[in-house]
């Protein structure tokens, strides 16, 4: 009996190295992490960019002005006529609109050696390096000189690192920290984070302790939106300065079924003609959308303009607000604009499945089959109650 036990520890220490080699295999498979293979920043910065990614990014002001976990959230009352409390929703507005300001997607910046004089006069005066900062005030980092003189006499333009460390010693960036933070430096605090759908708060502190230009920034940046697409989380970041380089991200490489699938499940039918659209131009993909992008335009009013509509209408009076017709736009959940706007989204939404370009045709397709009747049913309940009410029904 001890030899056959011998004979099973024997097996199982010949089988192990087969088991691990897989894992670490499958490991490796799905730690790959997605990169630019060019310069993202033209198509990023591009204006039709900007307003598809701004207009996905939405802005559900109950989200954008929550309170955190920050020593600023104390609260302050004021009395304010009509007129003063509409020009404070403008300005709402305005804050909303900076606090959702994209970080850039740019490429990763080489750390090239750039000499700008060689004096061997100077060699070995010193056993140290000497580096010059130029700390004039007012300047942008990025434009800041910074140079080394070397031992040897050379004076050359400081590295990447350098010029960060100094413009941080001179210049601090408030939450910016000297050393690398662990979740970022170490896999394992990283990964608990992700594990926690933590997505914000990752790449809030990323924004803060990197450049756009870095390569960890990219890196990390990708294996949150990796992680991100795999949990299906995506409400996550909706309505923060995050999902715009989300979304382009997902609309560069060629993967934006899941967060398509996720728009179509949350009827936000617009948002989903415009992730495609993207798609389609990142990719020079010869489909004319701009044409289908300004029908709904004409339909559906943007971001801005529907949040500002929703705080003035707290303004109205009972009378003004629950009138016949509002009364029915806001059992249904929608309007005549509304239910024409989803028509032409659906059509290109389907359009766009039955390409090639679509990888998840089934789920893709119960998704839109499934609002379709949902929106079926609210139409007919829409015109019943006008008609019921002595209401033309359109």
């Amino acid at each position: 009996m001890s030899f056959l036990r011998y004979l099973r520890k024997i097996n199982t220490q010949l089988q192990l190295p087969t088991r691990l080699e897989r894992q670490f295999s499958n490991a490796g498979t799905k730690s790959a992490i997605l990169q630019y293979e060019k310069d993202p920043q033209p198509q990023f910065t591009d204006t039709e960019t900007q307003r598809l990614l701004q207009s996905m990014t939405q802005m559900q002001l109950d989200k954008v002005f929550r309170k955190r976990t920050v020593p600023d959230n104390d609260n302050e009352i004021k009395f304010m006529t009509t007129e003063q409390l509409e020009n404070e929703f403008v300005k709402m507005i305005e804050k909303a609109k900076h606090q959702l300001q994209m970080p850039p997607v740019v490429k990763v910046k080489q750390d090239t050696e750039r000499i700008i004089s060689k004096d061997p006069a100077l060699k070995d005066f010193q056993n140290t390096k000497f580096v010059f900062t130029d700390i004039t005030y007012g300047l942008r980092q990025s434009d800041r000189k910074v140079v080394v003189r070397d031992v040897d006499g050379t004076l050359s333009y400081a590295p990447l690192e350098t010029q960060k460390r100094m413009n941080q010693l001179y210049f601090p960036l408030k939450g910016r920290t000297f050393h690398t933070p662990r979740m970022f430096s170490e896999q394992e605090y990283l990964q608990r984070c992700l594990d926690d759908h933590k997505y914000e708060f990752v790449l809030d502190r990323l924004t803060v302790q990197y450049e756009p230009y870095e390569l960890d920034f990219h890196q990390i940046s990708a294996q949150v939106f990796q992680h991100l697409n795999e949990s299906k989380e995506f409400d996550q970041l909706r309505s923060t300065r995050h999902f715009g380089p989300m979304a382009f991200f997902y609309a560069w490489h060629h993967c934006i079924d899941d967060l398509l699938y996720d728009m179509i499940r949350r009827d936000y039918l617009q948002n989903a003609v415009e992730l495609i659209a993207l798609s389609y131009k990142l990719h020079n993909v010869p489909v004319e959308f701009r044409k289908t992008i300004s029908e709904l335009d004409a339909l559906q009013p943007t971001p801005e303009k529907r949040a500002l509509n929703q705080l003035l209408s707290s303004l109205k009076s009972k009378e003004e607000h629950e009138g016949i017709q509002q009364e029915i736009q806001t059992a249904i959940g929608k309007a005549e604009s509304d239910f024409a706007a989803d028509e032409i989204s659906l059509k290109f939404i389907e359009a766009y499945i039955a390409s090639e370009h679509a990888l998840k045709k089934v789920q893709l397709e119960l998704a839109v089959q499934t609002l379709k009747e949902i929106n079926l049913e609210k139409l007919q309940l829409y015109h019943g109650l006008k008609k019921a009410h002595g209401m033309h029904a359109s």
